[in-house]
């Protein structure tokens, strides 16, 4: 065959696309597995870092979680626990937080520490620029937050990407969702001179008006529908009593 050809160029261009394809294909099925694994890791170090609980130097993130995390399960927005083929782990939150707090899959993951058992839940949102989201520990009386952490996708350095700053995140520590007559109230993320004289806050992002918002919004869209879960948490601390 002419290999000026026009026809030669064609053939040549074809065996060589489909070579790089499924050269492509297979060293993408043998990276499968280990990407998917790096993940889940991420997935967990998030899930612990809200419990405050970070690996040392040689310290397994999958053993670390296999340690502190004890039980997870998914509950309804009446605070019951509920079947399901899917893993609390495996819940798309993004998704999730789309639907009617009726219609969604509540994940709860139960997390051992030195102070005593936290509950974690996810929370997903929009930022400026993408989106937003991270894992909220809640001490044993379902009202008091013992850590927070925070990422994102898109955010501007500087300025709404800080939500991922432990200054920013620290500042949950300690905060109630509940009002004192026990009615949902969430976190309030505001302007410093612009406290609110009633309720819990934390100080906004310098910088980050839009992004600081999101996390306030994601707050309340991705933690009111635990407010049945969180009161019975609640009610059963208080008869052990």
């Amino acid at each position: 065959m002419n290999r000026q050809s026009n026809t030669y160029t064609v053939i040549y261009s074809v065996v060589l696309v489909l070579l790089v394809g499924v050269l492509l294909s297979v060293v993408y099925q043998v990276l499968r597995p280990k990407q998917e694994e790096n993940i889940a890791n991420d997935t967990k170090r998030q899930i612990l870092a809200a419990a405050l609980i970070t690996p040392t130097s040689g310290e397994s993130i999958g053993d670390l979680y296999s340690e502190h995390i004890t039980d997870s399960f998914l509950v309804n927005d009446k605070g019951d626990k509920v079947d399901s083929d899917v893993n609390a782990f495996d819940v798309n939150v993004a998704n999730e937080v789309k639907k009617n707090a009726d219609q969604r899959l509540l994940p709860v993951f139960i997390c051992k520490t030195e102070a005593g058992i936290k509950y974690i839940i996810p929370v997903y949102g929009a930022g400026l620029w993408g989106p937003i989201w991270g894992y909220i520990a809640f001490d044993s009386d379902g009202d008091t937050i013992y850590g927070a952490y925070f990422a994102h996708q898109g955010e501007t350095p500087g300025l709404g990407a800080e939500i991922e700053k432990p200054a920013f995140s620290n500042q949950f520590k300690g905060k109630e969702i509940f009002s004192n007559d026990g009615a949902f109230q969430s976190v309030k993320v505001v302007k410093n001179g612009q406290e609110p004289s009633e309720g819990a806050y934390v100080h906004a992002i310098s910088g980050g008006t839009i992004t600081s918002q999101g996390v306030q919004r994601m707050l309340q869209n991705s933690l009111e529908p635990y407010t049945s879960f969180f009161k019975k948490l609640n009610e059963g601390k208080e008869q052990n009593k």
